[in-house]
């Protein structure tokens, strides 16, 4: 799982930042602070806006002990750690993104207050340890067993506890080209629709809080990420040439193409153990 990841420019030469930092002056060793790469490390929709409405669900304080599954290059959980004060479990499975997350982290002097794991959640690395808190986004599309992942996922809470999770849902059937688009390009193999999304939840022990609709938002968010990078281009091209700059402007075309048609949608969904 973890080369055909590569397949999805989005998480192909992750050592991008470096450029973008070196292009400010900013050498690789140089000491970091949070504001400096919020710009590059959240490879979500929205940002640390989104963090903020998660932070806001799971009820983020600084005795907190957040796992947030799939934490890419470490941005949310550098982020979460700095603006609420929390203890971050980071969990990512490609051990690239790992260890440049963790060099990032360092850099931040936020060590301390985020840990970081590489490792796939399906083969439980944490063993029987609970979480006060779990969050991942644009994460879990790319595991097709939601059943174990959710069974997981609720022993992985403490009682009350709970989760936030920002994902792809289906609004309608695939085209043959989109369902191809889906699996190699975004490494999606299976989007449920919102109710079975629900129901798939309520099944392995949760009670659905809040199931809000980001389609609209999302659909808006992704042609409009496409059209600033465009605008971009040759400052991409200077800093991170051409085969990035071309892979990375046709995963956020296709992105923009799902949402455009109408086949893919979003979901903000605070869910809560029982």
């Amino acid at each position: 799982m973890t080369e055909s990841m590569k397949e999805m420019r989005l998480y192909d030469q992750v050592d991008r930042i470096l450029n973008e930092l070196r292009d400010q002056g900013i050498d690789d060793d140089a000491p970091l602070s949070v504001e400096d790469l919020t710009p590059y490390d959240q490879y979500h929709y929205h940002g640390t806006e989104a963090v903020d409405h998660a932070a806001s669900m799971m009820g983020a304080t600084p005795s907190s002990e957040v796992l947030e599954i799939g934490s890419g290059i470490g941005g949310p959980s550098r982020y979460l750690a700095h603006s609420a004060g929390s203890q971050v479990t980071a969990l990512e499975l490609q051990p690239d993104l790992n260890d440049l997350a963790a060099s990032l982290t360092e850099r931040c002097g936020l060590s301390g207050r985020v840990s970081h794991f590489c490792g796939n959640f399906l083969d439980q690395p944490f063993g029987g340890r609970t979480f006060d808190a779990i969050m991942s986004f644009l994460v879990f599309l790319h595991i097709p067993d939601r059943k174990r992942l959710f069974s997981l996922c609720h022993a992985a809470l403490k009682p009350g506890a709970s989760m936030v999770i920002e994902d792809f849902t289906k609004l309608k059937e695939p085209t043959p080209e989109e369902a191809e688009a889906l699996r190699v390009k975004v490494q999606c193999s299976y989007v449920p629709d919102p109710q079975t999304y629900q129901s798939q939840l309520e099944e392995a022990g949760f009670e659905v809080v809040s199931f809000e609709d980001m389609s609209v938002s999302w659909t808006a968010f992704t042609s409009e990420r496409l059209a600033a990078f465009r605008g971009r281009r040759e400052h991409n091209l200077r800093v991170n040439g051409e085969d990035l700059t071309n892979g990375l402007e046709d995963f956020y075309a296709t992105a923009a193409g799902l949402y455009g048609a109408g086949t893919i949608g979003g979901a903000r969904i605070h869910a809560r153990r029982a």
